[in-house]
């Protein structure tokens, strides 16, 4: 099992949601995030003052998926939150050792 977590703009989160979902996503965890990457910031004017905004408001999207599946989730995110600017977001994908349900006490690829 693999966790795959997306940094993205949040304007983006609801096609990608959707999307993951068309593709056999039902679970997944949103976080709302602040950061900064090559992107370093932007700079922004109020009231006729120049200042710089360091870290940016972006969503953390988390979904654990069967290994089988990581490259086509991957796809669908990239696909759904690309803009072609800098700030799009970048993924991460790391293994998972086991998973539990704790409800039904489903473990492994049962528990996704």
């Amino acid at each position: 099992m693999k966790k795959i977590e997306a940094i993205i703009r949040p304007g983006k989160l609801d096609c990608v949601k959707d999307a993951l979902s068309n593709h056999g996503v039902n679970g997944l965890t949103v976080t709302q995030v602040i950061g900064c990457g090559k992107q370093k910031g932007n700079t922004q004017i109020y009231r006729g003052v120049e200042y710089t905004v360091h870290l940016i408001p972006k969503v953390k999207i988390e979904v654990v998926v069967m290994d089988k599946f990581v490259e086509d989730i991957i796809q669908v995110i990239t696909k759904e939150a690309r803009t072609g600017e800098i700030g799009d977001g970048k993924i991460f994908v790391s293994a998972v050792e086991d998973a539990f349900t704790i409800r039904t006490g489903a473990t492994g690829e049962q528990a996704l």
